[in-house]
């Protein structure tokens, strides 16, 4: 892989794995805020939505560790993808706050579609096949 694309791949899997970090740490923060966020559906559940709002921040880690990783991109790419699409659809009615949403999740396909030839292992810098 080329320098300037090696340098292209890693700056989308920052951008998104930034996205899918500062949530956690800010739902840390304010809880209740960004527990508004989950559809009157996910908080009906008999469960604490502080709960789900932690386990879900762990589920975001993990995406984004994994895409900071380079190993095997594509799964974590498009499950982010589908997260964030997901995110928007149940939330339509603050699609103001979440329109960059739509953005990033742009970015994910990026990573999910981008030719398996020129995936890039960070680990032995070698391009994987």
């Amino acid at each position: 892989m080329r320098s300037n694309e090696l340098v292209a791949h890693l700056l989308l899997r920052a951008g998104v794995a930034f996205s899918l970090l500062y949530p956690p740490y800010a739902a840390l923060l304010d809880p209740v805020s960004w527990a508004a966020y989950f559809p009157a559906f996910v908080r009906a559940l008999p469960i604490e939505t502080t709960v789900l709002l932690h386990a879900f921040g762990v589920l975001e880690v993990v995406l984004a560790l994994w895409l900071l990783s380079g190993w095997r991109i594509r799964f974590p790419a498009a499950l982010t993808a589908l997260l964030l699409v997901a995110i928007i659809a149940v939330n339509l009615n603050q699609f103001e706050v979440l329109f960059r949403d739509v953005s990033i999740a742009a970015m994910a396909i990026a990573l999910a579609l981008w030719p398996k030839s020129r995936n890039v292992d960070l680990t032995n810098n070698q391009d994987k096949l």
